[in-house]
């Protein structure tokens, strides 16, 4: 991880995450045993802030050269989308595939991305979304920084490299920060970020004819303990919809009677003033 020495060899890894299709939630359905989605039960697609990472990568391509790859830790199907990311425009992509990876956590998956990243090589950025469209925990961007031992920047946008730094527009809990960091950096992407470009016409032949390289949990040299769901501290043990059960009351007579009455109520439960002698206050 060296900072950048001219446009050919700056470099910027964005992570990508296939997600249950936004329109189709309503589908999902959790296995009663694992607690874990059934995500095979609905299409997947490019979670929609990771296309906003790969296109801020590829805006700082124009301006300052380089490569940008993509990498995703997924089932085999999930080809299907590092060819959309190629046909966007990203120059390699890997997938970071095995059984073992099954049930990971924010802190497995990142641990899992973390060994992909150093195994694709020299970089200079890594971009993600700042959360995902399925668990929007906003975890694995910072968890990946600090396995990786790097500053991060979160749900940022209008990333720009400034000699040996990138600095972004950062969301605080009131407003905005201009917040910089020395590279090489984590960036996370927020929805505010470039709006994702339409794939070209020409994208989807050439990224046929790329290759994605595939690497298991040994290529990446991770033991079945550290990833999946044996790597996970965190477990899902229960979900359910809260009860919405409310109390109604209905209230009978005219218009000036229901009124009446609702005022009396509201003061009797000292939601309202009381009436003192002598007239109201």
């Amino acid at each position: 991880m060296t900072k950048n020495k001219g446009r050919a060899s700056w470099r910027c890894i964005v992570l990508i995450k296939p997600v249950p299709d936004p329109a189709l939630f309503g589908k999902l359905r959790l296995d009663p045993d694992t607690m874990l989605l059934r995500r095979d039960e609905v299409p997947s697609v490019l979670d929609p802030l990771d296309r906003g990472a790969i296109e801020a990568a590829l805006g700082l391509r124009r301006r300052h050269g380089g490569k940008v790859a993509v990498i995703t830790m997924a089932p085999p199907s999930a080809s299907e989308q590092l060819l959309e990311a190629l046909a966007l425009g990203c120059d390699r992509a890997f997938l970071l595939t095995d059984k073992a990876f099954a049930g990971a956590d924010t802190l497995a998956t990142a641990r899992t991305l973390a060994a992909g990243v150093r195994k694709a090589g020299r970089f200079d950025l890594v971009l993600c979304g700042a959360w995902s469209a399925d668990g929007s925990t906003a975890q694995v961007g910072p968890q990946l920084a600090e396995l990786l031992g790097l500053p991060d920047l979160v749900c940022a946008s209008g990333v720009e490299l400034r000699g040996g730094k990138v600095r972004a527009q950062c969301l605080r809990e009131r407003g905005t920060a201009l917040l910089e960091a020395s590279r090489p950096a984590v960036v996370t992407v927020h929805a505010g970020s470039d709006a994702p470009r339409l794939a070209p016409l020409g994208g989807l032949p050439a990224a046929l004819r790329s290759k994605v390289t595939v690497w298991s949990a040994r290529d990446l040299g991770l033991k079945p303990g550290q990833v999946g769901l044996a790597g996970s501290p965190t477990r899902m043990l229960n979900v359910f919809v809260p009860s919405a059960a409310r109390k109604g009351e209905l209230l009978q007579g005219t218009a000036d009677e229901v009124a009446s009455q609702l005022l009396d109520r509201l003061r009797h439960e000292r939601l309202l003033p009381t009436t003192a002698k002598g007239g109201s206050r």
